[in-house]
């Protein structure tokens, strides 16, 4: 079984992935990375050159690819647009919603121009906040609130929901 974490850029879900593959002795990957890799570029790079739709489709196409076991998924925030990438994340594995409000993503992203977030023309980061929350409550199995909250205290509660299903 694997935990896969969704949430708004900004949200924690590499820096927790990370420490919470550590707790609990399963690998971690970031999609972010492995788009990156199978791109050979940047996420700002592919979002600039070949645009939102196509990001889109490559993020699809490289995450439904993936076969993991035992493994922390940090996905990247824009993951939730695609049926077909989150139902094949669903199937093996449990999806965790790192809820953060609005204005502690706007502290924590400071730059957004070069993050690789797919915020499409026109619309402010807040729009896509509102856009993507109600997709992320769709498909999570378990929300953590981590608002206001440290690193240490929302793993120990996503280990707590793992392990006891609270």
């Amino acid at each position: 079984m694997n935990i896969v974490l969704i949430g708004m850029s900004g949200a924690g879900k590499s820096t927790l992935g990370v420490l919470l593959a550590k707790a609990l002795g399963m690998d971690f990957i970031d999609t972010d990375i492995v788009i990156q890799r199978l791109e050979g570029r940047q996420l700002q790079d592919i979002i600039d050159h070949e645009g939102i739709e196509a990001f889109l489709e490559i993020e699809e196409r490289a995450v439904s690819e993936l076969h993991l076991e035992n493994t922390i998924v940090a996905t990247g925030g824009s993951v939730i647009y695609s049926e077909k990438a989150m139902n094949a994340l669903k199937r093996n594995g449990q999806i965790i919603y790192l809820h953060v409000p609005f204005d502690e993503i706007q502290r924590r992203l400071k730059n957004i121009t070069n993050r690789g977030i797919v915020i499409k023309k026109g619309c402010s980061l807040k729009d896509v906040y509102e856009e993507r929350t109600p997709l992320y409550e769709k498909y999570s199995d378990v929300t953590l609130d981590c608002s206001n909250k440290d690193i240490e205290f929302c793993v120990s509660k996503i280990i707590d929901k793992v392990k006891n299903g609270n």
